[in-house]
């Protein structure tokens, strides 16, 4: 790995009060709200995809040379609900997180009022989100019990950088894909409405996590750096890892056993992340967030 990836360089940026000021005036121009936005009474159209195809874990392998078309569009529409069901619960861990790392400050400072603007945001998010999945015809797709207590665990005492940098990742990854399928024609309708309302405002989210973490990061010392620096990574693993329950191929009507098999060797996935990720890193990298111990969870979750 070059020295590059493991330099501890903090690059500052303008006050954060600034920046809360700019996001605060952003949200109050531009917002959506998803209970009229979005196309609920429309029955769902079985002749369009969940999300993009090549998103899907299987794309590219044999299996799925071997589906059907409807098969195919099933699966991305399970896939497209399993992945909103995983943003449901780490915007519950990051709603959690924002509130106990504001609790007894100023409120009249512009940080205080846009971190409850971005709570009343992923609020509407998670109930968009839960409308979106249900209209999908999936279940109620859940982390693995080791994931759920690893999050009740990080919400709890994760703050300052580890926090803000872990949302990142979150936001980063739910992102890139979310642009993809927002433009795709293949896609139904109200799914791409869904992703073009989280991209627009999580837009906002990402420049104050990041802007958050260098902040936080000016008054860490080594140690705490490199501690941090591996709880973000194994965040990081935790939180993509988690998006596509395995049941997604049984409510697909795939065989889950050859299913799970093909999607984890499936190297067109493997590859999307990692090309996906790449500003994500460079950003991690520059914070000094990319130590050789860290790295080891971003390679296995295909970050990098």
């Amino acid at each position: 790995m070059a020295r590059s990836t493991v330099r501890h360089e903090v690059r500052t940026g303008p006050p954060a009060h600034d920046v809360a000021r700019r996001l605060l005036d952003s949200a109050a121009t531009l917002s959506y709200d998803p209970a009229t936005e979005v196309d609920w009474e429309t029955p769902l159209d079985k002749d369009f995809h969940g999300a993009s195809p090549e998103w899907s874990t299987l794309y590219g392998t044999a299996y799925w040379r071997e589906m059907t078309e409807e098969q195919r569009k099933e699966l991305t529409r399970q896939e497209a609900a399993s992945v909103a069901s995983t943003g449901i619960w780490f915007e519950m861990i990051l709603q959690q997180m924002v509130l106990r790392d504001i609790y007894a400050k100023d409120p009249t400072d512009p940080r205080f009022q846009w971190a409850l603007t971005e709570i009343a945001d992923e609020c509407r998010h998670s109930i968009m989100f839960a409308r979106g999945a249900q209209k999908l015809g999936a279940p109620a797709y859940r982390p693995h019990r080791v994931a759920v207590e690893l999050g009740r665990a990080f919400k709890t005492v994760a703050f300052g950088e580890a926090a803000y940098a872990a949302i990142l990742v979150a936001e980063e990854v739910l992102d890139v894909m979310q642009r993809d399928w927002m433009r795709d024609t293949r896609v139904v309708p109200f799914v791409r409405t869904i992703n073009n309302i989280h991209v627009v405002e999580e837009s906002r989210h990402m420049k104050f996590a990041r802007d958050e973490t260098r902040k936080r990061l000016e008054e860490a010392g080594p140690l705490r750096r490199r501690v941090h620096a591996l709880v973000i990574a194994i965040a990081s693993y935790v939180i993509v890892t988690s998006m596509v329950n395995k049941d997604v191929y049984r409510h697909a009507g795939l065989d889950t056993e050859r299913a799970v098999r093909e999607a984890r060797a499936n190297e067109h996935h493997r590859a999307l992340m990692r090309s996906s990720c790449s500003g994500l890193m460079e950003f991690l990298a520059s914070a000094g967030l990319l130590t050789r111990p860290a790295l080891v969870f971003y390679k296995r979750a295909h970050l990098i």
